[in-house]
C-alpha cells in the first residue's frame, strides 16, 4: 500500500440546492406553490409581494426580467428608491404625522357614548357575507355522537360506544379487522367483546349495546357485516318470515338473482320470492351512503391554465389569480446594507430570492408551453369532443417541447386546465392507443366512452354481456378489443357485470 497522486477527468451531474428547488416548484400543484411562496416570504426578509411592496400592474410581458428584479443590480434599484423617497409629497408626511397624534382615548369615550347599532337591518347590503352563512354538513361520527349523547347509556357503554363509532367504515360498518404493520406483519383482528373490555364494560353486554346503536339512524349502522345489516332494517321494518329467511340464508342467491334455488329451498313458488326480493331491494346496504367526511359542495378545482378558443386558433393563457407575485424589498435590503456585517446575510438572500422568482417563472412558461403542445396534438378533442381524443405519450410531448420525459410528468402532476370541453387534468390527455380495422388507433379514454354509451343505451331487462359489446365496438366503431379489456375498462368505470345490471321489476 502506498499514498500516491493521480490525475482523472470524469463528468458527474451535481443536484445544486437551487436545481432541487426548482424541479421541487415545477411538480407542486396551484395551491401547494401558494403555500410554497407564502413560506418563502415569512423566511426571507428580501423577499416582497403585492401587500408588502405594492407595484403597478402594467401590461408589458410578465416573461422581461424588469418586474422581476432578477437582472438589474440591487445598488442600482436601491439608488432608485432613494430618488423616489426624496421626491415624496411633504403634504402627505405631515397628514400621516397628524394620524400619529390622534387622542386614541378621546375616540375610544366618545365611540361609548354613541348610540347602539340598531337590531333590525336597514337592507341587503347591511346583512353579513354569504360566507358566514354557510354551514358544514354533519359527517356520519357528528351525527351518532349526537345521538349517542341523548341516550341513557351508563358510562361504561357510552365509551364502548364511542370504540365502535371509531373504528366504522366509509359504508357505516364496524371494522375490527387487524392492520398491516411497517414490518409487513398484521395486527390480530379484534371483536367486540375486545372493545368492551377495553371500555371497562362486561363483554357479556356488548351485543345488547351493539344491537341498540343499530337501531341509530340511519338504521343498520355500525353492522358488522351486511346480513346483520339487512336484518336489522328488516326486523324494524316489520318484514315476513319469507322474507327474513332470504336475508338470512339466501343473500347469495339473491345478489345472482337465482330466483329458483331460493324457491326450491324454501319450497315456495317463485312468485312469491320475486315479491320478497323487490321489498328486500328497498333496503339499504350501505348506511353512511348519505354521509361523506368532507364537504363535497366546497371542494373547488382551480384551473393553471385556460384554453380559450379565438377565431379559428387556441390560444392558452395562464391563471395567476391567487399567486403573489415577488419583488426584492428593496427598502429593507437598503437599509440592511448599510451595516457591515449583515452584508453577507443580505447577499445569500438575495441570491434565494432571485432564484426563487426564476424558477417560478419558469415553471409558469414550462406549463404554458407543454400545454400548447397538448392543444396541437389534440386540437380536435378541444374542438368536438372526448370521442376525438388521439392516443398520446409523453414522449410524444417530450420530443416536441425537448424536454425529458421526466419534466413532463412533473409538469403535468396536479395541473388542470380549463377548456371548452371542460375541466381536465393534464395527465387525461395521455392515454395509450386501441387498435382499430381500417381508420387510425383510438384513445384508450374515448373507448371507455364508447362503452360506457353502449351500457347506458342498453335494454336494462337483458343488459349486454362483455362479449356482446366486444362485438358491437367491432362492428360500429371499427375498435379490435379483448372481452377482458372490456371488463377492466367497465370496473375503472364503476360499472357493474351484466348479471348485476339486470332489472327483472
Amino acid at each position: 500500500m502506498e499514498i500516491k497522486q493521480q490525475i482523472k477527468l470524469s463528468q458527474q451531474l451535481v443536484m445544486t440546492p437551487q436545481l432541487q428547488q426548482a424541479i421541487r416548484l415545477l411538480q407542486l400543484s396551484r395551491l401547494e406553490l401558494i403555500d410554497e411562496i407564502r413560506k418563502e416570504l415569512d423566511a426571507n426578509p428580501v423577499l416582497a409581494d403585492d401587500e408588502i411592496d405594492p407595484r403597478p400592474r402594467d401590461n408589458t410581458d410578465r416573461s422581461s426580467p424588469t418586474p422581476l428584479g432578477s437582472e438589474r443590480p440591487v445598488e442600482e434599484r436601491i439608488g432608485e428608491t432613494e430618488r423616489i423617497e426624496r421626491g415624496v409629497d411633504m403634504d402627505q408626511r405631515a397628514q400621516e404625522k397628524k394620524v400619529q397624534e390622534v387622542d386614541w382615548e378621546q375616540w375610544l369615550e366618545n365611540r361609548t357614548l354613541q348610540a347602539p347599532v340598531p337590531t333590525t337591518r336597514g337592507g341587503f347590503e347591511d346583512l353579513p357575507p354569504i360566507e358566514q352563512n354557510l354551514t358544514r354538513p354533519v359527517n356520519l361520527q357528528e351525527h351518532l355522537m349526537w345521538q349517542l349523547q341523548m341516550s341513557d347509556f351508563s358510562e361504561e357503554e357510552r365509551r364502548f360506544a364511542e370504540l365502535v363509532i371509531g373504528n366504522l367504515d366509509e359504508k357505516g360498518y364496524l371494522d375490527l379487522k387487524g392492520i398491516e404493520r411497517e414490518d409487513g406483519t398484521r395486527t390480530p383482528d379484534l371483536s367486540i367483546e375486545d372493545l368492551a373490555r377495553e371500555a371497562g364494560l362486561n363483554p357479556d353486554d356488548a351485543p345488547d349495546v351493539l344491537r341498540i346503536m343499530q337501531e341509530f339512524d340511519p338504521i343498520g349502522i355500525c353492522s358488522r357485516n351486511l346480513q346483520e345489516c339487512l336484518r336489522v332494517q328488516a326486523e324494524l321494518g316489520g318484514f315476513d318470515e319469507l322474507e327474513m329467511a332470504i336475508v338470512d340464508r339466501h343473500l347469495h342467491n339473491l345478489e345472482k338473482h337465482n330466483y329458483q334455488a331460493i324457491a326450491r329451498d324454501l319450497k315456495v313458488p317463485v312468485e312469491e320470492i320475486y315479491e320478497a326480493a323487490q321489498e328486500i331491494q328497498k333496503l339499504e346496504s350501505r348506511p353512511a351512503r348519505n354521509f361523506f367526511d368532507t364537504d363535497e359542495k366546497t371542494i373547488a378545482i382551480t384551473p393553471d391554465v385556460y384554453v380559450i378558443k379565438d377565431g379559428d386558433r387556441f390560444v392558452v393563457l395562464d391563471n395567476d389569480r391567487g399567486v403573489q407575485r415577488l419583488y426584492i424589498n428593496e427598502a429593507l435590503t437598503k437599509q440592511m446594507l448599510r451595516d457591515p456585517h449583515a452584508k453577507e446575510f443580505i447577499g445569500e438572500k438575495l441570491r434565494n430570492a432571485q432564484w426563487l422568482i426564476r424558477a417560478i417563472e419558469q415553471r409558469r412558461k414550462t406549463i404554458i408551453r407543454v400545454t400548447e403542445c397538448i392543444v396541437e396534438k389534440q386540437r380536435e378533442f378541444f374542438e368536438k369532443g372526448v370521442a376525438y381524443l388521439r392516443p398520446m405519450i409523453l414522449r410524444d410531448v417530450a420530443e416536441t417541447v425537448g424536454m425529458h420525459e421526466s419534466t413532463i410528468s412533473r409538469v403535468t402532476t396536479n395541473k388542470y386546465v380549463h377548456t371548452p370541453q371542460g375541466l381536465f387534468e393534464l395527465k387525461y390527455f395521455f392515454n395509450s392507443s386501441i387498435r382499430r380495422v381500417a381508420d387510425e388507433d383510438i384513445a384508450s379514454e374515448s373507448v371507455k366512452q364508447a362503452i360506457k354509451k353502449i351500457i347506458d343505451e342498453e335494454d336494462k331487462s337483458n343488459p349486454y354481456s362483455d362479449q356482446a359489446i366486444v362485438e358491437m365496438l367491432e362492428k360500429k366503431e371499427g375498435i379490435q378489443i379483448a372481452r377482458r379489456t372490456v371488463a377492466k375498462y367497465r370496473e375503472m368505470l364503476g360499472i357493474l357485470a351484466s348479471s348485476k345490471r339486470k332489472k327483472l321489476f
